[in-house]
């Protein structure tokens, strides 16, 4: 039995929170950020992994906003992270005609919308928890969870347990905590489309400015800009209902889904062309796109979730990864400042869920429009600065006190 109520505390500057010892289930983007965040809070928390190993090669590309920079800046992660990716501050929304339709450079004020693959994101948060002490242990898939006086034990499939003061579920869209907390809790729901993305030649005819995403709408949707290495990123949706099962759609070859998606894109100007110009080694197939719908129960008696577990928006928002890391954040602020744990799960609920939510519902609209259920394939947006705003300028005072949500 591993016991992980052991030092490596941080002292934090007016704590009144009891809590001093935490379990992170999930070592993804959540898990290190929430390890981090508690660990300047004064809490001890060990990352447990299900993964038997680092997770390099997991997952796709992604971009991190400026709000979740700024929220890495309270965990002194964002210069790892920046060093990481690269920063596309553009957007031009267009039509599968190839006309511009609205321009956006982003607001100077702010810094620039990183793009990233997944697994850079992962070894950045990795490698900077562990430089600041956090511990990871991996090979620890969660099978059972029960409290115990003043705590709470995980139990793992390899027969293991640990012990800590509270257990924070950081484990993803398929999250085992999730089920603990509520097993009538909510499954991911499915937003119609398949997802793709791939790599196209950096002469394949499609103009793309550096630092600019293209978001082109139309009979099919594609979103693209040009790497680091001349060659265009692009991902897509293939609508699909009902979609296959994951061991069905792995016995498809590239270049059999290849061949379905420039069908589909036929006509579709850059996608036509990009998708003529990119080979099945270079395609990445991705999933369903799914996103979480709202879950009723955030936590329950020492357990909490984090991140995708209880707030996966699709990657439609744009801003799964910045969200799962301001709840991180949020949550070790208001375990630091409020004398109870229910106090400070209730807080970061009520913090938290309007603006996860928002977005959430934003992005199901979009997924609408990808899977070709809109009545307008090509959507009215606002402007981008108004669409943007809201998001991007969201900050998290670290030094300013939580209050509960009864004293506001």
């Amino acid at each position: 039995m591993h016991d992980s109520r052991g030092g490596g505390e941080q002292p934090a500057a007016h704590r009144t929170g009891q809590a001093r010892t935490a379990l992170v289930i999930g070592g993804g983007v959540a898990g290190p950020v929430a390890a981090l965040a508690l660990r300047r809070a004064g809490i001890a928390a060990t990352v447990y992994e299900a993964y038997p190993a680092a997770a390099d090669g997991v997952g796709a590309w992604l971009g991190l906003a400026p709000n979740g920079l700024a929220a890495l800046a309270a965990v002194g992660a964002d210069a790892a992270v920046r060093a990481a990716g690269q920063p596309v501050p553009g957007v031009v929304m267009a039509d599968g005609a190839g006309h511009h339709l609205a321009r956006f450079g982003g607001f100077p004020e702010l810094p620039p919308t990183m793009t990233m693959p997944r697994e850079r994101l992962y070894r950045a948060l990795t490698d900077h928890a562990r430089a600041a002490g956090v511990p990871f242990v991996h090979g620890k898939r969660l099978v059972g969870a029960k409290e115990v006086p003043g705590g709470v034990t995980a139990r793992f499939a390899d027969g293991t347990s640990a012990t800590a003061d509270l257990l924070v579920g950081a484990d993803g869209i398929r999250s085992t905590v999730r089920a603990l907390i509520d097993p009538r809790a909510p499954a991911p729901e499915y937003g119609g489309v398949l997802s793709f993305g791939g790599y196209a030649a950096a002469d394949c005819g499609v103009d793309a400015e550096p630092g600019t995403m293209y978001f082109a709408f139309g009979r099919a949707f594609m979103g693209y800009w040009r790497g680091p290495d001349g060659r265009l990123i692009w991902f897509a949706g293939l609508p699909a209902d009902p979609p296959p099962s994951r061991a069905e759609a792995a016995r498809v070859p590239a270049a059999a889904w290849l061949a379905r998606l420039r069908e589909l894109y036929a006509g579709h100007v850059p996608g036509e062309r990009m998708l003529r110009h990119t080979g099945p080694e270079a395609l990445m197939a991705v999933g369903r796109m799914e996103r979480m719908p709202s879950v009723p129960h955030w936590h329950r008696g020492r357990t909490v979730l984090v991140g995708d577990a209880v707030h996966a928006p699709s990657s439609s928002s744009g801003q799964g990864a910045s969200l799962a890391i301001e709840s991180a954040v949020e949550l070790a602020r208001c375990l630091r400042d409020l004398p109870t744990h229910q106090e400070a799960f209730a807080a970061y609920e009520a913090l938290r869920r309007p603006r996860v939510e928002a977005v959430g519902r934003s992005a199901a609209a979009v997924n609408e429009v990808k899977a070709g259920k809109s009545a307008h394939p090509v959507p009215e947006f606002p402007a981008p600065e108004e669409m943007f705003r809201a998001l991007h300028f969201h900050r998290i005072d670290w030094a300013e006190p939580v209050r509960s949500p009864a004293g506001r």
